[in-house]
């Protein structure tokens, strides 16, 4: 077995031409393999055509992804999408059964943008699907006109839940981010609990209260250039500090096995 833990990241099925593919950003895989030094093997949204349990017991770890599409709305009996919104039923398909299991499972779980929107909606929560338009929310949609560097550059302070997770890792009681989503959480998950505050109250990192290992979600990219930020940079040793601690688990398990059956 490799020594590094191996990290199973989420992926969008889209079209390239006409065929079907599954995709992962390149942000998310470098963010892994550098910043959590882990192996990255992107999981395809195939559904129940793949065990989740196959799944489980070959990965350390799982990252889920940004995406520009929307968890359906019927998975947290939100009212249905305004036209013309992007969704795909074949991540949400994988991701959310997959995302529960592994919770479950003890498997490291690392939640970025939708895959924080697809926690809160694991855990029985429910999403605002049009932030700009509530009164009392600001606007955390980014300029889709500016270059990357502008739409990934600090957006908003958050406020960090004293003694949580992320004050822990950040050492601090707050810290910038990057703003790119119109959806958020609404109402919180059972069993969830807020790490993160925007400035108009809104929730924007979550942690699962009683998971036995990392089980964390942003709706920031902490993945965009994380060696340049310290706080994401903190993220991701974490999460690999606690897939490679999965992965020594397993490989002592395997050897004991081994060794009894000789």
């Amino acid at each position: 077995m490799p020594c590094k833990p191996l990290v199973g990241i989420s992926a969008d099925r889209t079209l390239i031409g006409p065929h079907p593919t599954h995709a992962a950003g390149e942000k998310y895989l470098a963010a892994v393999v550098e910043g959590a030094q882990a192996l990255a093997l992107i999981v395809p949204a195939l559904g129940e055509q793949q065990d989740t349990a196959a799944l489980l017991e070959t990965f350390d770890g799982l990252l889920f992804t940004g995406s520009y599409s929307n968890v359906e709305p019927h998975h947290y009996r939100g009212a249905a999408s305004a036209p013309g919104t992007l969704h795909d039923p074949a991540r949400d398909a994988t991701t959310l059964p997959l995302m529960r299991a592994a919770i479950a499972a003890g498997v490291p779980v690392l939640a970025i943008c939708r895959g924080f929107q697809e926690m809160n909606v694991v855990f029985g929560g429910t999403l605002h699907q049009h932030l700009h338009t509530i009164a009392g929310l600001n606007d955390h949609r980014e300029n889709k006109v500016d270059t990357l560097e502008v739409q990934y550059g600090p957006a908003h302070t958050v406020r960090l839940t004293p003694g949580g997770l992320l004050a822990q890792l950040a050492g601090s009681g707050a810290t910038r981010v990057n703003s790119l989503h119109s959806q958020g959480i609404d109402q919180l998950g059972a069993g969830l609990v807020a790490e993160a505050y925007a400035p108009d109250g809104l929730i924007e990192a979550i942690s699962v209260a009683h998971a036995s290992t990392f089980a964390l979600g942003v709706q920031w990219h902490p993945e965009w250039k994380q060696a340049h930020d310290a706080l994401s940079t903190a993220i991701f040793r974490a999460f690999g500090a606690a897939c490679r601690e999965r992965r020594r688990t397993r490989v002592n398990r395997s050897t004991a096995e081994i060794s009894r059956s000789a």
